[in-house]
């Protein structure tokens, strides 16, 4: 047998895995799908049901006709476009999908493939079927594991009437979520595309970020449309999203009433609530498929697995995304103890998941949700 000769002394060799990057999956991230016609007529040769990146208002311009700068012709997908780009902050990226004609279902598909989408509206559309067919791409994409919310918006042209909070709520029925995947705002008199607005705005801040009072930049209202403060109360009770325009705020402006969503699940009732969720869900996945295949049903495996997922939630606490969390592993507190403690169950677990090759994992967070209303008592006294 040769021995290794000495020289050169020392040998390094190089090991990159640790420096592989952990997928990351942007919260802000906007798809608006809709038309561009002018009247009957199709303005825009850009391809139908096909995504597109919008960045600037120039990058909109293929949405409608402008020349010189000027716009000669305008159409829904292009000012909905030009709102979401224009709010601040802005979201992360912005898609555009033109439709074929009315074809809201097909343009929908084609974001399936964009797994990168968090949020999806339908440029300046009220119409219930068309907004029927955006809560049904979204309950079934989430379902898929590809989370996403969608936004529409009331009939601003709905008049007022004593009845107003009632037959809104009724009318919109049908985009109550089970599932919390959309939102629904209300803003009577407004000439812009709400949905998309809110939408933008809401992309624009960290998941954990409540939208109450947060500005709908380029959003206007006749004063005289403006709800009242019973209908204010009414629309939010019911998940619907008013926009006001509150004397306390100074600069006026229009903000959200609310931070609702329109859905039928008691304990998801909060916009942020979901982002927050949602977002947890993709950095847990993201984080531990890295443990899939490597990490072993053993005492050193499991614990391995879980150095992983609290290093994934500790940046979250970090970031002031949730105040705290605990992990339980059953099979890790049954794997610690030595083997001749276990009891029977305790073994047909063990057996169970390594004849499976399935662990289980419970996590519990502590999130802190914003305050959306004070409680003041005044009590006045002669000194």
């Amino acid at each position: 047998m040769t021995l290794p000769a000495a020289y050169p002394f020392i040998d390094v060799s190089i090991d990159e895995t640790g420096l592989i990057p952990v997928v990351q999956r942007s919260p802000g991230v906007v798809a608006i799908v809709g038309k561009a016609y002018a009247g009957a007529t199709e303005i825009t040769t850009t391809a139908a049901n096909t995504p597109v990146v919008i960045d600037t208002p120039d990058d909109c311009a293929q949405f409608g006709q402008v020349v010189g700068g000027t716009v000669t012709q305008s159409t829904a997908l292009r000012d909905s476009l030009i709102l979401a780009i224009s709010q601040n902050p802005r979201p992360t990226k912005v898609y555009a999908v033109r439709t074929a004609e009315t074809d809201y279902a097909s343009a929908l598909q084609v974001l399936e493939a964009a797994d990168d989408v968090d949020f999806v509206s339908l440029a300046n559309e009220t119409d219930l079927t068309a907004l029927g067919a955006l809560k049904t791409h979204v309950e079934n994409a989430s379902s898929a594991g590809n989370k996403q919310m969608g936004f529409a918006m009331i009939d601003p042209t709905h008049a007022k009437s004593t009845t107003y909070v009632n037959d809104i709520d009724t009318a919109v029925t049908p985009l109550k979520s089970g599932v919390g995947r959309m939102v629904v705002m209300a803003a009577r008199g407004a000439t812009v595309d709400v949905a998309t607005a809110a939408m933008a705005v809401v992309a624009g801040y960290d998941p954990q970020v409540s939208p109450v009072l947060k500005l709908l930049g380029g959003v206007t209202i006749p004063k005289a449309a403006l709800y009242s403060p019973s209908e204010i109360t009414g629309l939010a009770q019911r998940g619907i999203n008013p926009v006001v325009s509150p004397a306390l705020l100074p600069g006026g402006g229009f903000y959200f009433g609310d931070g609702r969503v329109y859905s039928s699940d008691p304990a998801l009732q909060f916009i942020d609530i979901i982002r927050v969720l949602d977002d947890l869900d993709f950095k847990l996945k993201a984080g531990l498929i890295g443990a899939v295949g490597d990490d072993r049903i053993t005492k050193s495996g499991l614990t391995m697995l879980l150095t992983r997922a609290e290093g994934i939630l500790q940046t979250c606490v970090a970031a002031a995304e949730i105040d705290d969390f605990s992990i339980d592993i059953p099979l890790l507190d049954i794997l610690i103890r030595p083997e001749s403690t276990w009891s029977a169950g305790d073994t047909t677990a063990v057996n169970t998941a390594r004849g499976n090759r399935q662990v289980g994992m419970y996590v519990k967070v502590v999130y802190g949700p914003a305050i959306h209303h004070i409680l003041v008592k005044l009590a006045p006294s002669y000194s």
